[in-house]
């Protein structure tokens, strides 16, 4: 880790992903966002019906998170989230929704827009989008019917997957193969870490894992990989879902892709040993540390730049070289395919993967998480808790 910190790039949307990104900001000068594009309803969805605009609800969101801390930029951040009231057609519409549709129709480009924003909010990393154009969500829902539990009916839609009342059983994108952000591309490429989480499992996580160009850049990308686990089941489309159940959902959706630290609040999690084992089945370790503000579910953006700080100098400690992500036996064919990944690289991973899993198995027959774990910081937060 160097004195501006490690290349990162952040994936996510909404409230999740802003958290990570205040936390993010306080430790590296290196940070990219990159943002699902899928919201229909709101602001976001009116623009993108009346427009055929990207929704840049979640885009302006991240850009508020990493807006400066003078008043120039504060000042611009508090204008972009600002929200008209009233019954007109402007009730309800964000400021920043208004103004980045407008750039992106200008300069013809959202992502030319998003950096335009950027200098204005003085931000402290860039936004960008998953795709240059919006996706449509849709799952496979069951139990919607209490005639019927085990019918299976399509939601269309991140706004009603969301709210579903019923169990989301898998997830889809269309089109299927939307086009990635090149420059998010690029960033991942060029990154030393990537970040999954928190946010909506099924709406604001998952989605970028369904696109195929972003998925193969991950697998090729030698970066490692933290997954930050929600503080609490969110209603609707993750309700009564223990934590371990988000790690079996991503392990389902983007098989072959393997994490390296799986950070989650020690007081969300009811049975450490059951999370460890489903980190180890992603190739990853468990780490259970306070990032929750004291009593509230919101994580805390000081203890969870403290967790992120822990997890990049002990992974860079231990000198374990490339991750490649790819789990074994998920690629055929000659030693540098068209992933770009060697078989000695698989075979790391391998090595790597069967370690934490007994780790974790270990952990699991002693009735805590000790073994596979990263040992939990306790006490004072951090250096950085004057920065905002």
């Amino acid at each position: 880790m160097t004195g501006t910190g490690p290349a990162v790039v952040a994936f996510g949307g909404g409230h999740g992903l802003a958290a990570s990104l205040r936390a993010l900001r306080r430790i590296t000068r290196h940070l990219t966002a990159v943002v699902t594009v899928g919201d229909d309803g709101g602001s976001s969805g009116r623009l993108r019906t009346e427009l055929g605009a990207l929704p840049m609800g979640d885009l302006r969101m991240a850009l508020a998170a990493l807006a400066g801390t003078d008043s120039w930029s504060t000042t611009w951040a508090e204008l972009f989230q600002h929200r008209f009231g009233g019954g007109g057609p402007l009730a309800g519409h964000a400021v920043g929704n208004l103004v980045l549709s407008a750039l992106a129709e200008r300069q013809s480009s959202a992502v030319d827009a998003l950096d335009l924003a950027a200098r204005l909010l003085g931000a402290a990393g860039r936004v960008l989008p998953l795709s240059d154009t919006g996706i449509d969500i849709v799952a496979e829902v069951a139990g919607l019917d209490p005639r019927q539990p085990a019918a299976v009916v399509e939601v269309r839609g991140q706004a009603a997957v969301a709210t579903t009342s019923g169990r989301v059983r898998s997830l889809r994108l269309e089109p299927v193969t939307p086009a990635a952000c090149r420059p998010a591309l690029e960033a991942v490429e060029r990154a030393e870490w990537v970040v999954f989480g928190p946010g909506s499992l099924y709406t604001s996580v998952l989605p970028h894992l369904l696109v195929p160009e972003m998925t193969g850049c991950l697998l090729r990308s030698p970066a490692r990989r933290v997954m930050v686990l929600n503080l609490a089941p969110q209603p609707g489309e993750t309700a009564g879902y223990p934590p371990e159940a988000h790690l079996r959902v991503i392990e389902t959706h983007a098989p072959g892709l393997l994490f390296d630290v799986v950070i989650a609040d020690r007081d969300a999690v009811g049975e450490p040993g059951v999370l460890a084992r489903a980190a180890a089945d992603l190739g990853a370790r468990l780490y259970l540390v306070p990032v929750a503000y004291p009593g509230e579910p919101h994580h805390d953006p000081r203890r969870l730049a403290v967790a992120f700080e822990a997890v990049f100098a002990n992974m860079a400690g231990n000198g374990a070289g490339n991750v490649t992500g790819l789990r074994p036996g998920a690629r055929s064919g000659p030693a540098t395919g068209a992933t770009g990944v060697s078989d000695d690289a698989a075979r790391r991973d391998a090595v790597r993967r069967d370690a934490v899993r007994r780790n974790a198995a270990t952990a699991g027959s002693a009735g805590s998480a000790r073994e596979g774990v990263f040992p939990a910081h306790e006490g004072a937060v951090s250096a950085h808790e004057g920065e905002e």
